[in-house]
């Protein structure tokens, strides 16, 4: 399931293809499924009471919308939550066709001294479907289509590799508790999450919750420098805990719950850099009165580029420490209400 989900194409905006699998894989396992309006699938699993929990993971992808056609037949593009450093020689896959290109740019040999030592600005760069006019072009792409990047799921064993882990690791963590808990909940799979956190705003208000958790992912520290980057989470020691980031300041109870139940059952567990990054947390908090929230989130080396990599046992213990958690939850009702 994972590699089906890491491989659909879901750039925010255009999360169909994620949004019927996934409906597919759960219709048979909860009580209620809907589609809202704006695009999220959210469900019940069992039969709700106090206190009405929400987990939330978003299916949207960084990636591309078309905005142009050159009269040579190259297409100009807008870039959803990426830097020019990672797009340049890299494959796509274009609109309900999966039309092939490559994103280009100016030649080495060509370029100037003063353009080799900066970045390219994104509106340098181009896609090359391997057409020479813009008739030919239009006959296989639109201005306005989106694309995503071409790049195969890989399991070695330890670790997966992939586009599209963020967040579709969330949503992965979510299908295993539907398919292997009763716990009495709502699921929310969100759009939109890459561009303003917008589905899960409207999720939450839907489902009203009294908790909710988003499940995601965050980038690892893991690059060579000369400085210490030892407070950043690295993959492989487990699931990572959120007391603030730029979006959301967890309900320190929540936090305090889920940091004693991995303690309890033994669960490894980072802590996040405080005010780094953003989830559907930012969203859900603020709807109607205030909602206590959390965040969950998986390591990834290389989040918001063509491939990502996990360890398959950070995901398997995230599992864990959120069924535990819930269920804890669950039992200490009076302290959410």
């Amino acid at each position: 399931m994972l590699k089906a989900l890491s491989e659909l194409m879901g750039v925010s905006g255009d999360e169909g293809r994620v949004r019927e699998y996934l409906r597919d894989k759960i219709g048979k396992h909860v009580a209620e499924l809907v589609e809202d309006p704006y695009g999220n699938l959210i469900v019940r699993k069992g039969k709700q009471k106090k206190p009405r929990i929400l987990l939330a993971a978003h299916m949207d992808e960084v990636g591309f919308m078309i905005t142009g056609i050159e009269k040579s037949g190259l297409l100009r593009f807008h870039a959803i939550g990426m830097m020019t450093g990672v797009l340049m020689a890299k494959r796509v896959s274009i609109g309900e066709d999966e039309v092939s290109g490559v994103i280009g740019h100016k030649p080495i040999h060509l370029a100037k001294k003063e353009e080799m030592k900066k970045m390219p600005d994104l509106k340098d760069l181009f896609i090359d479907i391997g057409v020479s006019s813009k008739d030919a072009a239009s006959k296989l792409v639109q201005v306005g289509d989106y694309a995503t990047f071409d790049t195969q799921f890989h399991d070695n064993g330890d670790f997966i590799r992939g586009k599209a882990f963020d967040d579709r690791i969330g949503c992965y963590i979510l299908l295993q508790l539907i398919m292997k808990s009763d716990l009495p909940l709502y699921y929310a799979f969100t759009v939109q999450e890459e561009v303003g956190l917008r589905g899960a705003r409207i999720a939450a208000y839907r489902v009203n919750p009294d908790v909710a958790l988003a499940v995601d992912t965050t980038a690892s520290g893991e690059w060579p420098t000369d400085k210490d980057v030892a407070q950043y989470p690295v993959i492989g020691k487990g699931p990572i805990i959120t007391v603030a980031d730029r979006s959301v300041i967890c309900d320190e109870k929540i936090v305090g719950l889920l940091r004693d139940t991995a303690d309890e059952r033994r669960i490894p567990y980072q802590m996040k850099k405080p005010m780094i990054g953003g989830t559907d947390a930012g969203a859900m908090h603020l709807i109607r009165a205030g909602v206590r929230t959390a965040v969950v989130s998986i390591a990834a080396r290389y989040i918001h580029s063509p491939l990502a990599i996990v360890s398959k046992k950070d995901i398997t213990s995230a599992v864990k420490l959120i069924d535990y958690s819930i269920k804890k939850i669950i039992r200490k009702e009076k302290l959410w209400a």
